[in-house]
This record gives structure tokens, sequence and C-alpha cells, in this order.
């Protein structure tokens, strides 16, 4: 995670610096200016400039959510690029401006005093939001390029506390730093950090298909580096330098690292002359306002360069740092590769992978769990997979795998057949010699086709078929009692017509619009519960328990019966993916926890637990339909996922009193809400394996 955390870090610690020191003169320059009363507008324009800024990352993170995966991979890749710019033109815009940004800041407030309350919060807010841009615009790029957000948010957030520290310390007048050196030091380091983000952005781009030679590499060290070494990791998550890299990546990392860095390079010095012609005219500063009476303790912050000291014989040259940062990660790779003499790390067999010569360097593995390097040595991308030679059962498997590269295929190997078997695009499969492997106890998965999912695709559709009907009369009954002024029996046929729904979990996916308008709630709309697009169930609950009258209620009971009825004559036509039925049996309690168990699902009838049972009913009826699959493969899936299963819905059941009613959850004494949570997570973990068992695998 901390390799991850690096390059976010350094952002953080920049950024938040800038933005403090900002903020800091902004402060500093009211408070000899005698405007303490005026600062509440400076914190105002601050906090909406964060404001701002965390919107833009949600906004961003939910946009590449929404996106197919190669459309990601597209937006990322442009953001990357963009992310670059930003951080380019800062780094420069910093090593001009630091040593007179603050005399500038102080001219604007100075002016700004003069204008009025709203142009002070202006002021701050452009002051600081910029940064937070930048840093928000950077860190969801780190993000993308670790494919995690725990690193690169505790680097940021690490950056900040440590800037906003020591921005406390500058305007207490604690600490004395030569800003202009530390911009410059980090600068360097965030040039070489942005030529990484310019290759992966790039490789994105590739991936998305927006730019050519996605398979065209400009080297493939990933035979001869263990991608789970400490110095690959380190390499790879603070500088984005990776095993294998195109011609694209390369061209574009080195040609920005030379010209960024020699001109970066050239300014200092051309900084350093100009400081020193400069020093007999200093520039004049601003005069301020007459201090008040009783003025506040001077608080200011320190110049940029700090105390001046004389010249220190034999320096080192002003280019070593920067050469430094340039050289080592390839000095690092070079001697990884000179050390593995050609050969791959920690004995990892490689597999010589193609139509000629398909399974290369195949001999008997070793029982447990084996990590092999397959090498596609032919001209087409493939398609490569570890099989049982017999019954065509699936191992492992490469998905396009391109020539002349290297991927890593990890399988637990057992007693049994292996045998390689690779199909280039275009071409015929190939499959290699079998050998034979004795001791373990490993299973193969046995694949699995649309054909053998066609039958409980069948029975479900059936099911839920016969359930939009029972849920078309319940609803009809709740609009009746309505419609009728009886809200109390309304309240008492709510819960089934909900339950009811909630028992086709399985079939949110082929419901589209219609489950948002059936089962809607608040979350995303602007209006609350006052919002009109809150329809349905969640809508007519919060009503009936929140004392609207039948006359407020009933359009919300008529639409709902209409999107009902309307959903029962659209469900046969719509097309349900056989591959969705596995993912749901883990999916419908997954939900489950993160809605009903966690509230969020609650308008006030405070039938949460009446809702898990549904829902492990629609688990159970789905799990019934593919248990013949599931034991085929591992028979001690459903045992265990059986016996976690009873114990769940006991619990939720002895919750369920002998007049119909249910224990609100917030009721829940601390040990029953620990055990459910506890029950339901472990279900889930006896769940997980079965969307792997039934994938549908194309062994050819």
């Amino acid at each position: 995670m901390w390799d991850d955390a690096f390059p976010s870090f350094l952002i953080g610690l920049r950024e938040g610096l800038e933005a403090g020191l900002i903020v800091s003169v902004l402060v500093a320059t009211l408070v000899r200016s005698g405007e303490r009363a005026r600062l509440r507008h400076v914190w105002t324009g601050v906090a909406a400039a964060i404001g701002l800024s965390m919107s833009f990352g949600a906004i961003l993170t939910f946009t590449a959510a929404n996106l197919s995966g190669t459309a990601q991979e597209a937006f990322g890749g442009t953001l990357s690029l963009i992310a670059v710019v930003f951080v380019t033109a800062m780094v420069f815009w910093m090593r001009r401006s630091a040593r007179t940004f603050a005399g500038e800041i102080k001219e604007k407030v100075t002016a700004a005093l003069g204008m009025g309350a709203g142009v002070l919060v202006v002021t701050s807010f452009l002051a600081v939001g910029r940064e937070g841009l930048e840093t928000a615009l950077f860190l969801w790029t780190t993000a993308q390029a670790a494919g995690s957000s725990s690193g690169p948010l505790t680097g940021a957030a690490a950056g900040l506390l440590i800037a906003a520290g020591l921005c406390w310390g500058l305007y207490r007048r604690a600490l004395h730093i030569n800003l202009t050196r530390f911009f410059t030091i980090t600068g360097a380091v965030l040039i070489v950090i942005a030529a990484g983000v310019l290759g992966y952005g790039m490789r994105d781009l590739q991936e998305g298909g927006v730019l050519p030679g996605g398979t065209a590499y400009a080297f493939d060290l990933s035979a001869h580096l263990d991608p789970g070494s400490w110095y690959v990791t380190v390499v790879q998550g603070t500088l984005n330098l990776t095993p294998q890299m195109t011609w694209l990546q390369v061209a574009a990392y080195g040609a920005y690292l030379a010209v960024v860095m020699t001109l970066f390079v050239r300014g200092v010095r051309g900084v350093r002359g100009v400081r020193g012609t400069a020093s007999a005219k200093p520039k004049p500063q601003p005069q301020m306002e007459p201090t008040p009476a009783n003025p506040a303790p001077p608080e200011a912050i320190p110049t940029a360069d700090g105390p001046t000291h004389s010249p220190t014989p034999h320096r080192i040259p002003r280019w070593t740092l920067p050469a430094a940062l340039v050289c080592v990660p390839a000095l690092v790779a070079g001697v990884a590769v000179a050390v593995s003499d050609g050969k791959p790390v920690s004995g990892t067999p490689v597999i010589e992978v193609s139509a000629a010569d398909c399974g290369k360097g195949f001999t008997a593995p070793k029982p447990g769990r084996q990590t092999f390097q397959v090498r596609n040595s032919g001209s087409r991308t493939s398609e490569i997979y570890l099989i049982d030679p017999v019954s065509n059962a699936v191992y492992g498997e490469v998905e396009g795998i391109a020539p002349g590269t290297t991927r890593a295929l990890i399988a637990t190997v057992g007693t049994g057949s292996y045998a390689w078997r690779c199909v280039p695009s275009g071409g015929k499969a190939v499959t290699s010699a079998a050998v034979t492997v004795s001791g373990g106890s490993t299973k193969a998965v046995l694949p699995v086709s649309e054909k053998d999912l066609a039958a409980p695709l069948a029975a479900y559709r059936k099911y839920v078929d016969q359930g939009l009907a029972d849920l078309l009369a319940k609803t009809r009954t709740l609009q009746r009692d309505i419609d009728a002024k009886k809200l109390g029996k309304a309240r008492g046929d709510w819960l089934p017509a909900h339950e009811q729904y909630a028992s086709l979990g399985a079939a949110y996916g082929t419901f589209g619009d219609w489950d948002a308008k059936i089962n809607g709630r608040t979350a995303g709309l602007a209006g609350g519960v006052d919002e009109p697009a809150f329809t349905g169930f969640h809508r007519i609950e919060y009503g009936l328990w929140h004392g609207e009258s039948a006359a407020a209620l009933a359009p919300y009971a008529k639409r709902l019966s209409s999107d009902v009825a309307a959903l029962r004559e659209d469900f046969p036509k719509e097309d349900f993916d056989p591959g969705d039925l596995p993912l749901r049996t883990h999916e419908i309690l997954e939900n489950t926890l993160h809605r009903e168990l966690s509230g969020s699902a609650d308008y006030g009838s405070g039938t949460e637990l009446a809702t898990t049972e549904a829902n492990l009913d629609g688990t159970r009826e789905l799990l019934s339909l593919l248990r013949p699959l599931i034991d085929k493969r591992d028979a001690e899936v459903t045992s265990d996922v059986d016996t976690w299963m009873g114990r769940t819905e006991r619990l939720v059941l002895a919750q369920h009193g002998k007049d119909g009613t249910w224990t609100p959850l917030g009721r829940l004494s601390t040990v029953d809400r620990q055990r459910l949570d506890g029950y339901l997570g472990q279900l889930l973990e006896e769940l997980a394996p079965i969307p792997d068992l039934l994938e549908i695998r194309k062994a050819a």
C-alpha cells in the first residue's frame, strides 16, 4: 500500500502546503490589519473550495463506474493526460512564484478589504479551489493506476496533515523553511512521477482503442522479474514503470522526462541567477493600514528563501538529484535482470505457447498452488488454458495474451492430468502433451456452458413470472385499501406485497428501470422523500408510517399497481443472461447487508428483518435450481451454505412475533445484532465461490 501511497503523499504535501500558505497569508494579513471579525469569510471560501474538490472527485468516480470497460480505459487515459498537464503547470508555476506569491496574496487581500465580504470569500475560494481540484484529479488518477483507493487516500491524507502542521508552524514562526528549495526538489520528483502517469495514460488509451500499438511492446521483463517482488512493487507503485511497456509508453515517458526535466533544471538556474542580480534592488512591499491601538500579535509567513547562508565550497552539482531520479529506476531494473541471468525468478517455470509450440517447457509440476509464466512465442494473440485433457476441465486461463508477451497464470495443482490448450486468434486450437501429477486432492473446475444453465434459467423465469402474478394481486389489494381510506389495513397489506417483490431478487437485473419505480429509494434524489421521482413501495411505506392521508397516497398506490402490471407484461420479453444466475446467489444477500441491515432501506415500517427473510427465500429458491451443477463441482459448498443459511434464518425468524410483527432493526440487542451481521457475513463467504464454479468458460 505504501508504494501506491507515495505519489499521492507528495502531491498532498505540495498542494496542501501551497494552499495552506495562501490561507496563512490571508489570515495573517487580516489579523495584522485588525480585521479578525472577517476571518469567517476566509473560512467560508476555504470550506466551499474543499466541498467543490470532493464533489469533483465523486463525479469522476461515478462517471467512470457507469462506463463500459473499454470506455473506462479511454476515460482514465484522458484524465491521466489532463492530470499530467495540470501537475506540470503547477510545478513550473510554483518554481517561478515561490518567492513572491505571499506578497501578491497580501495585495489582493488588502484590495478585497475595501470591496466587501463577498470579494474576500471569492478570493479565498479561488486561491484554495485550484489546488483542491488539482489534488482531486491527481488522486483519482493515481488510484486508477494502483487499482485501489486505500493507498492513494492514505498517502494524500498523510501529506495534507503534514502540510497543515508545517503551515501552522510557519504561521506561528516556530519553523523556518527554505520554500524555494522545497518546491524545487519536490517539483523534480513530481516530474518523474508525472512521466509515469503519462505512460500509464497512454496504455489506458491503447487498451480503450483510442491509440494504436497496444501489442507493440518495447520490452517485456515479466519472465525475468517477479511481479510480487518488493522492488518491482515499489518502482511500479511510485513511478508507474512496469515490467512490460509498449513503444508508445516508452516514447511518451522518455520524451516528457527529457524535455520537461531539462526545462525545469534550466529554469531553476535562471531563477537563481535573477535572484542574485535582483537582490540589490528588493521589490517594495505594499503599505499596510495603520495598526489598531491594541493590535494582535504580529503573525506572518517567513520569507520563502529562509535565512541566508554563505556559499559552501565543493557543493554537489545542481543536476545530481534530477539525474539520479531519472537513472535509478532503469539501474534497478537492469541490475535485477542481470542478477536473474535471464532465468525466471524464484524458479517460476516459463511455458512457451503458440500454434507451433503449445506448452513447450511444461513438465509435471508439484502439487499445490503454482504460478506459471506463460509466454506467447507465436505471432497471434491467443487464449491459453491449463486443462484436464480427458474431461476438458479448466484449471486456469489467460485471455488475450499478445505476441511476445508473458503473463502469469496461477492454478492449484492436485492429482490428475494436465495439458495446455492454445487457441490463437483466427486459428485452430492446439493441445500440448499431457503430464500426470500424483499427490494432492484438488479438483478441476468442470466447464459450464450456456446449455448447462438453460434448464435452471427456464425454471427460474417460470418462478419469477408466477411471482409477478402474485405481486400484482397483492399490490392491487394494497391499492384498494388506500382508495377505501383503510390505512390501518393498508399497513397490514403493505408488508406481504413488499416481501413478495423482495423474494424475486435474482431477477432485479432484468427488471431494468422498473426496479427504481417499484422499489425506489431516496438515494441520489435531491429532494429526498419529497422528490416526485420517489415512488413505489418505499414511498407508500413512508406515507403510511408518517401520517399522510389516503388522498395523498392514492396516486402512488395507483402508479405502483400500474408499474407492476407493466413489468409483468414486459418480463417475458426481457433477455435474462444465464451467466447472471450464479452471480445473484451472492448479490441478493450482499445487497441485503448493505441496505436492509444498514437501516438505509427503512422508511418507517421497521420491517428490515422481514425483507431480509424474503431475500433469504429468494436466494434459497435460486440455489435449489443451481444445486445439481454446484454439487457436481464441489458438494462441500452447498453443505456449508446450508449450514450458515439455517443459522442466519433462525436468528432472523426469532425476531418475528406470534402476532405477525417484526422487531425493528434498531431494537435488536447488541448481541443479536452482532450475531446477525456475523452470520450473514459468513454466509456470504460461503456463497462467494459459486459464481466462479459456474462461470461460463469456453475451452475450445
